[in-house]
């Protein structure tokens, strides 16, 4: 018989069921890959492979009180992953898969202003700006503004001490939705403990929704930029706008605007001075 005779039983759907089966596993892997969901997934497989074990080494015992635990493991898998499988299939549902344009976020300007004239005062801040899934829950447990973009309304949210100063401002189709929001905190633990609560609901968000999240630290003034549940920590405000346009498809920051930061941020510590 030829070496080559049992893969001349293969067929054209065969070879694309085998694919299709190691990309959805490749997927799975790469979703539970530096979470707590893997240590557990690596939990449940040892179980599996010590209860087979059991079966080929007759050890008796040990296979019937894995016997009951095994047929278990799928219910278990379900309720210790509900929040993998919860974010998976909403990154599924949100997928753009006709390839639509993003929608334009012409306020960036304004935005941009505001995140830095946060950064250079040492203002914690957290402003998330939605794109195509929807915030409402998020919305409704804040305070509802529904009022126009303006570096001076951010800049007055984020006083300390202010009514609104806590939470996060959620930026809907142009318009300032709701402030003082509370958002899901994330649990990831390969995020670093010097972020605090700010920055773990900045990345929160962005894994259960494909916002966008933009921080600024009180205790620096640095800003960071959360998407899809990654953090890029210390950046420029050139690379916060660059960020947003990838983003968004949004204009870049204009000579303008760069200009006002230089001259009217100065003016405005000159007059409240």
């Amino acid at each position: 018989m030829s070496i080559f005779e049992p893969f001349s039983r293969l067929t054209f759907g065969a070879v694309f069921d085998i694919l299709a089966v190691a990309f959805v596993f490749y997927q799975l892997l790469m979703i539970v890959r530096g979470t707590r969901a893997a240590h557990i997934l690596g939990g449940i497989i040892t179980v599996i492979i010590v209860y087979f074990a059991a079966a080929w080494l007759q050890l008796e015992t040990l296979r019937t009180l894995l016997s009951y635990v095994v047929p278990y493991s799928a219910i278990a898998t379900i309720v210790l992953f509900q929040s993998e499988i919860r974010r998976t299939l909403a990154r599924i549902g949100r997928k753009n898969w006709f390839k639509r344009g993003f929608r334009r976020l012409e306020s960036t300007d304004e935005i941009l202003l505001a995140v830095s004239i946060l950064s250079q005062d040492n203002k914690g801040a957290l402003i998330i700006l939605e794109r195509d899934t929807g915030l409402r829950t998020f919305v409704e447990s804040g305070v509802r503004l529904d009022a126009e973009i303006s570096r001076d309304l951010l800049l007055a949210i984020f006083q300390p001490g202010a009514a609104l100063h806590d939470g996060a401002v959620i930026i809907q189709k142009e318009r300032i939705g709701a402030a003082a929001c509370f958002l899901p905190l994330s649990t990831n633990p390969a995020i670093s403990s010097k972020y605090g609560t700010r920055h773990r609901a900045g990345i929160g968000i962005t894994e259960e929704t494909d916002c966008l999240s933009l921080i600024v630290s009180e205790e620096t003034g640095a800003i960071s930029v959360a998407i899809a549940g990654e953090l890029r920590p210390d950046l420029t405000v050139d690379e916060v706008d660059e960020t947003i346009h990838q983003h968004f498809g949004s204009g870049k920051f204009n000579a303008a605007v760069e200009a006002a930061l230089g001259d009217g941020i100065v003016a405005e510590r000159a007059i409240k001075e």
